[in-house]
This record gives structure tokens, sequence and C-alpha cells, in this order.
């Protein structure tokens, strides 16, 4: 079973706008609602794949009902914390460039995190995965995963995944979570980087954060494709398949639900990091989480 717990799920208003201008109004010619979220993405698109998976998470308010009901409607399993507040509202603004506005989230207590060890401790078995990723609301710090999984008490052989920038990622490192994905501009902005390095600059600064106890790294590139250094000493390069950019919410998402699939089926380091820039390739050339189909589509491409 795939776990994934978002603390900070959204309603995802989608708008097109031909050649956006800012002080005037601006008027769409296009618009949909979806359901966001990091954890929630990484198992619809799971689902999607044929994996058993349970999305877990904080939801409230007329926003929060809405992500329930939009889960349901797409018959993804989930255990949703109802908590006070309005779960955020994030705007995506397509035009001649993609313009995201983010909202801060619903107020977390560490009572409704309490609430969330309760009932997902005692599903955990050897075996199982645990994703964490995206961000949390301003109610909570940087020390909100580890303090997480400070409480869980993770059993043994449990695959932990971290999906998260900054300290929210370096602060779990100490559990020695199975995979990170940080994406380049993340890990840039870990080290104090002022520039992307080359793919050799990359490796070394994966292996840094292997050294700060992460056993696999993926450093994703977006168009430029993944790196990845392994627990066995690989060091691994994927390219992307070329084609028209669509949307790049959920991309880096799907290559975590991607890497995971594969690793369950395969246990191959390189075929599943084929298969994870796959997955976040064929998710940026559509408008919504790509299909198992379109996934192997790319992947064939790339062979």
């Amino acid at each position: 079973m795939v776990y994934t717990v978002t603390f900070n799920p959204s309603l995802d208003y989608y708008v097109q706008v031909n050649n956006v201008k800012s002080g005037i109004v601006n008027r769409t010619t296009d618009e949909r609602l979806a359901v966001g979220g990091k954890g929630i993405n990484v198992s619809l698109a799971l689902k999607e794949l044929g994996e058993e998976t349970l999305a877990l998470g904080f939801v409230g308010g007329f926003t929060g009902k809405f992500i329930r009901g939009k889960v349901e409607e797409l018959g993804l399993a989930h255990d949703f914390i109802e908590i006070n507040g309005q779960s955020r509202i994030n705007v995506k603004i397509k035009s001649n460039t993609e313009t995201d506005i983010n909202g801060t989230g619903a107020q977390i207590k560490p009572s409704d995190v309490s609430r969330l060890v309760r009932r997902l401790k005692p599903l955990l078995k050897e075996g199982d995965w645990l994703v964490v990723c995206g961000s949390v609301p301003p109610s909570l710090g940087n020390s909100a995963y580890a303090d997480l999984l400070k409480k869980l008490k993770l059993p043994q052989n449990i695959n932990l995944v971290v999906d998260a920038c900054n300290g929210l990622l370096t602060n779990t490192l100490k559990y020695r979570p199975f995979l990170i994905k940080p994406n380049v501009y993340e890990m840039c902005e870990i080290f104090g980087l002022s520039a992307v390095p080359d793919v050799e600059g990359i490796y070394a600064c994966a292996r840094k954060l292997q050294d700060m106890g992460a056993r696999n790294v993926i450093v994703s590139m977006g168009s430029a494709g993944a790196a990845m250094v392994t627990e066995t000493k690989q060091s691994l390069y994927v390219r992307a398949c070329r084609g028209q950019l669509v949307n790049s919410v959920g991309a880096g998402d799907s290559m975590v639900a991607g890497f995971i699939h594969e690793y369950i089926k395969s246990g191959n380091y390189f075929s599943s990091l084929n298969f994870a820039t796959a997955a976040g390739s064929a998710c940026a050339f559509t408008k919504n989480l790509a299909t198992k189909e379109q996934i192997e589509y790319v992947e064939s491409l790339m062979l």
C-alpha cells in the first residue's frame, strides 16, 4: 500500500487569458476547477498506474468539501481529517507564460497532527510506502514533517518518500528517507547556489544530501530530464522527451508516482528513473495528470 500525506490540499482554479496585462480587467477564454496538493496528485497518478493507494491530509471549509467531492468523483480512496478554516485556493493563470498564485491554507494545530498520527500509525505495515510532500500552512514551521515522522515512529522497512523544499525536506533527512526528489532550483536553494550546476555538479549536491541521511536522491530538471544518485553508488541521468508544454502542475508529483510504480514492479533504479521521467513529461504535455497509456507512449519515445 502507498499512503500519501498532504498537509495543504487545494482547490485549483485554472484560467486561460490571452495576453494577460497587469493593471486592467482581463477576461478569461477558458476556466476549470481541479483538486490540487502534491500528495493527492501522487495518489491520483498511482491509482491511474494500478497501485493501491490511500490519500490522507487535512481539509476544511467549503473548499475542503470540494476537495473531498472531487477526490470521491475520481474514485480515489481517502481519509482526510476535517479542520477549522478553509482549505486554500490556488489560481493558475495560463497566458503567454504560466503564473501561479497559491493560497496559504487553513490553520493546522498540533492536535490536528496528533489526530493524523493516530489515524495513520496503525495502518503502516512492513513494505508499505509513505509519501509526505508539498507545502504546509504558515501555522506550521519547517519542522512539521520531521515532527510527524518522530511521532509516527515508523516501523522497519517502510519506504519513506519526501518531496518538499528547504527545511521541510532537510529536517527529515535524519529519518533516512528511501527517496527524496527536490527539483534543481530547490536543490540550489538548499546549498545557496546562484546558478544551476552541470550534471556532475548536481550529482555532487545529491551526494551531500545522501551524506545528510537520504538513501536515494532524484533531482528533477524540467525539460532537461532528471539526475539520480542511489544508495548502491550509481549516478544516473535520463533525458526528458521533447514535447509541447501544456501544464507543468503535477509533473513532479507524477515523477514520484512513476518511480514508485516502476520500482515496486522491477526494483531497478534506472528503469524506475526512466519511467518517472516519462511520467513527468507526459503530465507536462497534457492539461490534467497523464493516463497510463500516455506515459507508456512517452516512455517508448525515450528508449
